[in-house]
C-alpha cells in the first residue's frame, strides 16, 4: 500500500474510533452522583423492615445499624444483603456525598405550598422550603434530551399520596431525578415515583408503592417497606452500546487487515 493510501486508511481508522467512542458515549448508561449508593435498591439509616412479597432488584443494605428483617417474604434479585458491613458503610458515605450535592445546588423555581399533582416541569432545580406533596400525577418533560436532570430539594417531608404518580415524557431518563428530603418520605399506596429518593432521616414506603428506576435511600432512620417493588437504575451500558463496540472493533480489524 502507498504512503497516501496508508495515511488515508489510518485517518479513517482514528474517525472510526472516535465515532465509536462518541456513540458509546450517547447510548451508554448515564451518569450518576450516587457512587455505590446507586447499586442499592434499599439503603436504610438505622434498620429495613418488610412485609409482604416485596421485590428489590439491587443491593438491599442498612449502616450504621444492622437489622434486617423481613426477606424472605421479600426477594432480592440481583444484588446482595448487606447488613451493617463495610459495603454499607460506603454506599452511606456516597449516598451524603449525593445529598449534599442536590442540597447545595442554586435552585431555579421555589414551589413552596404548591402540589407537585398536576404539574408539567421542565428539567431544573425545584426547591420546597418545607413539606412537598404530591397527589395525582406529576408529569416531568425532558424535552427530547436523555441527559436532562430533574433535582427536587425538599426542606422537611416528601408526601405521595395514594395512587399518586411520576411520569416522564420525551425521551427523558428516570435515572436523572433526585429527591433529597430533609426529613422523611413516605409513599402512598399504589403510588408510583421515578428516581432517587434521598432522605435524611426515614422513608415510609405503604402497599404496592413503587419506584422504578432508582433507590429508597434513608441516611440515618429506617425504611419501611409493604409489598413494594424497587429497581435499580442499570449500570450495565445498553445493548446499543455492546453492538456498536463489535461493529466498530470489526471495522477496525478490517482497516488493520488492508493495511497490510
Amino acid at each position: 500500500m502507498n504512503t497516501t493510501k496508508k495515511a488515508r486508511t489510518n485517518r479513517f481508522g482514528a474517525a472510526a474510533i472516535t465515532a465509536l467512542f462518541l456513540l458509546c458515549l450517547h447510548t451508554g448508561a448515564s451518569a450518576q452522583i450516587l457512587g455505590t449508593a446507586d447499586l442499592f435498591a434499599v439503603l436504610g439509616g438505622s434498620t429495613v423492615t418488610n412485609t409482604g412479597t416485596s421485590n428489590l432488584f439491587g443491593n438491599l443494605g442498612v449502616w450504621p445499624g444492622t437489622a434486617i428483617t423481613g426477606f424472605p417474604p421479600g426477594v432480592v434479585t440481583n444484588g446482595t444483603i448487606h447488613a451493617g458491613d463495610a459495603v454499607a458503610q460506603q454506599a452511606q458515605v456516597d449516598l451524603t456525598v449525593a445529598y449534599n450535592i442536590i442540597l447545595g445546588e442554586a435552585f431555579d423555581t421555589d414551589l413552596t405550598g404548591q402540589d407537585l399533582g398536576g404539574m408539567t416541569l421542565t428539567p431544573g432545580v425545584y426547591k420546597y422550603s418545607a413539606s412537598a406533596p404530591l397527589n395525582g400525577v406529576l408529569t416531568l418533560d425532558a424535552q427530547g434530551d436523555p441527559n436532562a436532570r430533574f433535582d427536587f430539594q425538599i426542606g422537611s417531608t416528601f408526601l405521595v399520596g395514594s395512587s399518586a404518580s411520576v411520569v416522564m415524557t420525551n425521551a427523558g431518563d428516570a435515572c436523572n431525578v433526585y429527591w433529597q428530603v430533609g426529613s422523611s418520605a413516605t409513599l402512598g399506596t399504589d403510588s408510583a415515583v421515578l428516581g432517587h429518593v434521598m432522605a435524611f432521616t426515614s422513608i415510609t414506603m405503604n402497599t404496592r408503592a413503587t419506584i422504578l428506576e432508582g433507590n429508597a435511600l434513608a441516611r440515618n432512620g429506617a425504611v419501611t417497606l409493604d409489598t413494594n417493588t424497587i429497581a435499580i437504575c442499570d449500570p450495565v451500558p445498553e445493548p446499543a452500546t455492546f453492538v456498536a463496540f463489535g461493529m466498530g472493533l470489526s471495522l477496525l480489524l478490517a482497516l488493520r487487515k488492508r493495511s497490510k
